[in-house]
C-alpha cells in the first residue's frame, strides 16, 4: 500500500480519545521578524508595526534573484565551498542564509543602531535629539528597508580600517545619514551609552526568532504532521512489535508513528515556549554611562520598552553581555528534538530492512553502484547523519555560551557564529526525513507475513486470562508451551481448548490471533492530532 498524503481520508468508526486535550501553544508570531530569506545574497528589509499591543518586524521586500550570479559561477562556488551546508546542500538550507549569515547578523546590527536612534528621539528628556520630522524617519527607514549586499560590503571595507565590527556599522550609519539635516545633527547619538554586546546580544536575538518562526518551526510542523499523517491512514494495520528486535506483542503501524509525532511535537512546544530574550544596559549592566549623561531618566524602563518593541523579552539582570541561558535552553530543546529523530530514522531504517516498508523509486537514479537491485534508505541515513553533527555543535553551544569570565569575554562572539552551522544541519536533517516519508510505502504482505510466523506471542493474554480465573501457575506453563519452540496456530488453539476456563473466555481467546492482538493501538493513532502541540 502507498502512503498517500494529499487524499487519504479516515473511514473507520470513531475511536475514544483517552482524554488526549489539544494544545496549541506555539512561537508566538506577533513577536517575529520575518525576513525573506530565499537566496545567498538577500536584499531584505523590514519596518516596525504598532497596530497590535506587541509591536513586531514585518517584510516589506522579499528576495527575487540572486543579481549578477550565473548558474556557473554558483556551481563554482558551491564545489569550493568549506562547509557541505554553503556548498552540495545549498538548496535545502539557503532559507537561513538572511537571518544566520554575517550579512544577517550585520543588517539586525544596522536595524537596532537606528531603532534605538529614533527611541533616543522620543524620550523628551533628552532634548539633544528632538523629534524627527516623517521626513527624517523615513530617511533612517529607508535605509532598514533599501539595506543591500552591497552595505553589508561597505561596512565589512570600514571594518578592516577599524578592526571592530560594530563600530564599522556605527560609521557607516554617520556616513549615510550626513545629507539628512536632522539627523546630521545628532550623528554622536547613534550607539549613544551603548557597549558592542548591547547591539549584538539584541542582533543575535532577532536572528534566531526569525530563524526559528520563519523556518525552523515550520519545517519541524512539516515533519511532525508528515509523520501523524501516517499514524492516522495506518492506524489499523497490524504490525508485530519487536522488543530488544524479538518477536513481541503486536501494534499497529500508525500506532508507533504516533509515539514519534507526540514525542516531536513536545520538544516542538517546549522549544515555542522558550523566551527569547535581550539587554540594553550599557558595559556592565548597571547604566552607568547612561545616568551619567542623563541622571533624571529611568534607564532600565526605557530600556525594557525598547527591548520589547522588537518583539523580544527583556533580561533586566545582566552583566556586560546577556548571559545566553535562554540560547542553551533553545539548543538543548532542539538537540533533544533531533535525538527523538534520530530515533525515529532508526527505527524506519529497520522497518524498510524487514520489508516492512518499501521505497518508490525514480527513473535513473541508482541505489548502489554494485548491486542493481538496491533501493537503500539514503535519506533517513542523510537525516541520521546530520542529526548528530547538528547535536554535536548543538550540545557545544549551550555548554559554553552560558559561561563569560566575570563580566566579559569574547569566548562567546566567534562561538555564536556557528549558530548558523547546527541550525543548518538540523534543517538539513528535517529535510532528509520528509523526503524519506515521501517515498515509503507499506507492505502489508510482509507485515502479515510476519504475524502469521509468530502465533506465541499470544502467550501473553493466555496467561492473563488464566491468571483472572485462578488457573495456577499460568505463566509456567506458557513458557513450557513456547520458549525456545516452534510454536503455530494449532499448538496455541490446542492449548487453549485444554484450559479449564468459562466458555465465554475460553471463545474470546480461541477468536484471537496475532493479526487481532493490538489493544487500543488503533484508537491511540487515530487520537492522534489531540496529542500534537503545533503552530498554526
Amino acid at each position: 500500500m502507498e502512503l498517500n498524503f494529499s487524499s487519504m481520508a479516515i473511514t473507520h468508526p470513531k475511536i475514544p480519545s483517552f482524554g488526549f486535550t489539544p494544545t496549541g501553544i506555539f512561537l508566538n508570531p506577533s513577536k517575529s521578524v520575518c525576513l525573506a530569506s530565499h537566496h545567498r545574497l538577500p536584499r531584505v528589509s523590514c519596518s516596525v508595526s504598532t497596530t497590535t499591543d506587541s509591536p513586531k518586524l514585518v517584510t516589506s521586500t522579499k528576495v527575487t534573484a540572486m543579481d549578477g550570479v550565473s548558474s556557473r559561477d554558483l556551481e563554482m562556488s558551491n564545489l569550493t565551498a568549506l562547509s557541505p551546508l554553503d556548498g552540495r546542500y545549498w538548496s535545502k538550507v539557503k532559507d537561513l542564509a538572511s537571518s544566520l549569515s554575517e550579512f544577517g547578523l550585520i543588517y539586525f546590527r544596522v536595524f537596532v543602531e537606528i531603532k534605538w536612534l529614533l527611541k533616543l528621539s522620543n524620550i523628551p528628556e533628552v532634548t539633544e535629539v528632538p523629534s524627527f520630522s516623517k521626513e527624517a524617519q523615513s530617511f533612517l527607514q529607508g535605509i532598514i528597508d533599501g539595506f543591500s549586499i552591497d552595505d553589508a560590503l561597505e561596512i565589512k571595507k570600514i571594518e578592516r580600517v577599524t578592526n571592530h565590527d560594530v563600530k564599522a556599522v556605527e560609521y557607516f550609519l554617520k556616513q549615510k545619514c550626513e545629507s539628512q539635516p536632522e539627523i546630521a545633527k545628532v550623528l554622536e547619538f547613534f550607539h549613544f551609552a551603548c557597549t558592542s554586546e548591547d547591539i549584538n546580544n539584541l542582533s543575535h536575538a532577532l536572528m534566531l526568532q526569525e530563524a526559528l518562526s520563519s523556518v525552523i518551526l515550520p519545517t519541524m510542523d512539516e515533519l511532525i504532521k508528515s509523520i501523524s499523517l501516517i499514524a492516522k491512514n495506518f492506524a489499523y494495520v497490524p504490525m508485530l512489535s519487536r522488543t530488544h528486535g524479538q518477536p513481541a506483542t503486536p501494534t499497529t503501524l500508525g500506532k508507533e508513528m504516533a509515539n514519534f509525532a507526540v514525542r516531536l511535537s513536545e520538544e516542538r512546544r517546549y522549544l515555542s515556549e522558550t523566551k527569547i530574550k535581550g539587554k540594553f544596559a550599557g558595559a556592565v549592566g548597571n547604566y552607568n554611562a547612561h545616568i551619567s549623561a542623563y541622571s533624571n531618566i529611568d534607564w532600565p524602563h526605557v530600556s525594557e520598552e525598547f527591548v520589547t518593541s522588537l518583539g523580544l523579552t527583556f533580561n533586566p539582570y545582566v552583566t556586560q553581555i546577556e548571559p545566553h541561558d535562554y540560547m542553551a535552553r533553545l539548543f538543548n530543546n532542539i538537540s533533544q528534538f533531533n535525538t527523538i529523530l534520530i530515533d525515529f530514522d532508526r527505527d524506519i531504517w529497520s522497518y524498510i530492512s524487514l520489508g516492512y516498508f518499501k521505497q518508490t523509486t525514480k527513473a535513473g537514479e541508482i541505489g548502489s553502484s554494485t548491486m542493481p537491485h538496491k533501493v537503500n534508505p539514503i535519506d533517513f541515513e542523510n537525516s541520521e547523519g546530520n542529526l548528530g553533527k547538528a547535536n554535536a555543535e548543538l550540545t557545544f553551544l549551550s555548554m559554553k555560551l552560558p559561561i563569560s569570565r566575570m563580566q566579559r569575554d569574547l569566548t562567546d562572539s566567534t562561538v555564536l557564529r556557528n549558530m548558523g552551522g547546527a541550525l543548518g544541519h538540523s534543517l538539513l536533517a528535517y529535510k532528509s526525513a520528509i523526503q524519506g516519508i515521501g517515498k515509503l510505502q507499506v507492505n502489508e504482505a510482509r507485515l502479515k507475513e510476519d504475524l502469521d510466523d509468530n502465533w506465541e506471542v499470544l502467550a501473553e493474554p493466555i496467561q492473563t486470562v488464566m491468571r483472572r480465573y485462578g488457573v495456577p501457575e499460568p505463566y509456567e506453563k506458557l513458557k513450557e508451551l513456547t520458549r525456545g519452540k516452534a510454536v503455530n496456530e494449532e499448538t496455541i488453539r490446542t492449548f487453549i481448548k485444554g484450559l479449564e476456563l468459562p466458555s465465554e473466555a475460553k471463545d474470546q481467546l480461541l477468536e484471537l490471533t496475532p493479526h487481532t492482538y493490538v489493544g487500543a493501538a488503533a484508537a491511540l493513532a487515530l487520537a492522534v492530532d489531540e496529542a500534537l502541540h503545533l503552530g498554526h
